[in-house]
């Protein structure tokens, strides 16, 4: 079988257009139908009632390198893949083919507890815990949705475990896996029915760029997806999937980079934590004995994890006597970032801070980590 750091450099190859070895940027919006009055065609007379993939038409359809995306995506993530212009996006769309009566989830990124409050003013959505008295109520159609590891604290949760209770109900099991993604994790393994990323996170790797993916096991799904995104307006852009493709070429180096990176400074911190009067606690999945975390994540841990600090004064200013973390929001990139997490997230303490580790030299954030949490002494 194909390895993954092959797969990144030459899944698309066969899309290839042009002999550049590096994808072109498309940014036409639309494209020139066929010369040959032959090849023409009604809309309303073709299979499915839509172009093949391979000719463009309008952007917001497809284009060229959303198409390279997607195919990189089917081979790594080993699904029908849609891409889409954010990671919200991408959830966005799930509710809206789905379309389910109830939705079962815990803790999970603020803006998903925006969408379903969306669908709850709109719809009726009714929204249920992960708790196993709400999740006996679920019927056929509803979803459970389970963020692993968890926004923000980077711990995990059992996937087999809730895969077992939404199919037991007929339920739909959606892993939001963007805190681990391939190789770290795969949710289908374990029981997953879609699995959805913010791409603009590791995929994307260098804060430069939106986009989100859903993966699906069917073909037919992927095709409603699609026309879904049609006339959601949630394409992903030219650029982006430029940026995107550019991003998947070095995934493999860099997540396992970053992998290795957040262990040891995990490790460090967790041994060494009675020595910061400052720190109180600090949350990560390699910190976790639960059995189920090593089988969900054999090959590495999620480059995110929590700390939490004695006051939230010491929250708002640690971050500034750190070098080499930039204080900000959003994860995934080359650069080590760290959050006072309450600037964005409502649902947190404003004692928490987000740490997203990046691909510098892990003693260096270990000792920078070092003298800012002395200076609170």
């Amino acid at each position: 079988m194909v390895k993954l750091a092959t797969e990144l450099i030459h899944a698309d190859d066969h899309k290839n257009r042009v002999p550049d070895i590096m994808t072109p940027i498309n940014v036409s919006t639309t494209f020139r139908y066929s010369e040959d009055p032959n090849q023409l065609q009604a809309i309303g007379d073709l299979p499915g009632g839509w172009y093949p993939e391979g000719e463009y038409i309008y952007s917001r359809l497809t284009h060229p390198n959303a198409e390279r995306v997607e195919a990189v995506f089917d081979k790594i993530l080993g699904a029908e893949t849609v891409v889409y212009s954010s990671g919200l996006g991408a959830f966005y769309a799930l509710m809206t083919h789905f379309n389910p009566k109830q939705v079962a989830f815990g803790q999970c990124y603020h803006g998903v507890h925006a969408i379903l409050d969306i669908h709850t003013r709109n719809h009726g959505l009714k929204q249920l815990s992960l708790k196993d008295e709400d999740l006996e109520n679920l019927g056929p159609g509803d979803i459970v949705h389970i963020e692993t590891p968890v926004n923000p604290f980077g711990t995990s949760s059992d996937l087999k475990y809730f895969a077992e209770k939404a199919h037991a109900k007929g339920a739909i099991l959606v892993v939001d896996s963007t805190f681990a993604p391939p190789p770290l994790q795969d949710p289908f393994k374990f029981g997953a029915d879609v699995v959805m990323h913010s791409a603009t996170k590791y995929f994307g790797g260098h804060s430069d760029l939106l986009a989100g993916v859903l993966a699906v096991k069917t073909k037919d799904i992927k095709k409603k997806l699609i026309d879904d995104r049609v006339y959601l307006g949630t394409n992903i852009g030219n650029l982006e999937s430029y940026l995107l493709l550019r991003s998947l070429r070095s995934y493999d180096l860099r997540i396992k980079k970053q992998s290795d990176n957040v262990f040891k400074v995990v490790s460090y911190l967790n041994e060494h934590k009675e020595e910061f009067k400052a720190l109180k606690k600090i949350y990560h999945s390699s910190l976790q004995t639960e059995p189920f975390v090593k089988e969900q994540l054999p090959n590495g841990y999620g480059p995110v994890f929590v700390i939490i600090v004695d006051s939230e004064e010491t929250g708002k200013t640690l971050p500034s006597r750190l070098k080499y973390f930039h204080h900000a929001t959003s994860l995934g990139g080359v650069e080590s970032l760290i959050e006072w997490r309450a600037v964005t997230d409502p649902y947190v303490e404003r004692n928490l801070l987000r740490v997203s580790i990046g691909t510098e030299d892990p003693n260096d954030l270990i000792e920078d980590f070092k003298q800012a949490l002395l200076s609170f002494e």
